[in-house]
């Protein structure tokens, strides 16, 4: 992926936010020069992934395959001085965008559409050997509702419904009709070790240095000075 689409996604994403008068931390909008400047103080914000995530998955096509979030708040189950047991994610889905099919092995989510169009999640059960279920239904909770959802079936959720998503469900999502604003509610975030793709990718994106960062994503901070 360019730094340049990655640059402008966000500054779109920034500009669509102050629409819908949503209003992220400071930290979302530093340079890399201003993040170059800061010091040990600034260490949850390292350490926990807080921040900017750009992601095509390694697929090399954002628009079709690929997801924007940001990371208002997470924990860390090995540095004691983090203890939050929880994590909060803003999650931007384009329409027809797919967030490729998955499940966490230890994390329990909410994933919650706060505005836009409507969020389309497909759900499995994981088998033993973490293939996907095709026979059994999968048990979820939408706002406080016990459901059964068939194997593979779909699950529409429209602008202030939720879902929750137990450890060893497989999901997919994008968004349908508009682009989704979704926010995330889960136990602490492990992106390095707790996601279970079905298909072989990558987390996190790589970049082509076409032009300078604006923005750094959350795994790109400078060691503290």
């Amino acid at each position: 992926m360019k730094r340049s689409e990655i640059n402008q996604w966000i500054k779109n994403t920034i500009l669509w936010l102050e629409e819908k008068q949503v209003h992220l931390p400071p930290f979302a909008y530093w340079t890399p020069k201003e993040w170059a400047s800061k010091g040990h103080e600034y260490d949850e914000i390292r350490e926990n992934m807080l921040g900017w995530d750009v992601t095509d998955y390694g697929r090399g096509d954002f628009r079709k395959t690929g997801l924007l979030l940001f990371t208002i708040r997470n924990g860390n189950l090995k540095r004691t001085e983090f203890q939050k047991p929880y994590a909060e994610k803003l999650l931007i889905s384009q329409v027809d965008q797919i967030s490729p099919t998955h499940f966490h092995w230890h994390k329990m989510e909410d994933i919650i559409n706060r505005g836009g169009g409507i969020l389309m999640i497909q759900l499995w059960n994981a088998t033993e050997d973490e293939g996907l279920d095709l026979v059994n239904d999968v048990e979820v909770r939408i706002d406080g509702h016990c459901r059964q959802v068939e194997a593979g079936g779909i699950v529409l959720l429209k602008p202030g419904e939720s879902i929750t998503l137990t450890p060893r469900v497989y999901h997919l999502f994008t968004a349908k009709e508009e682009p989704v604003m979704a926010w995330e509610v889960s136990m602490v975030n492990d992106d390095k070790t707790d996601n279970r793709f079905y298909e072989k990718q990558a987390r996190f994106t790589q970049i082509e240095e076409d032009e300078p960062a604006e923005f750094l994503l959350c795994n790109e901070y400078p060691e503290a000075r």
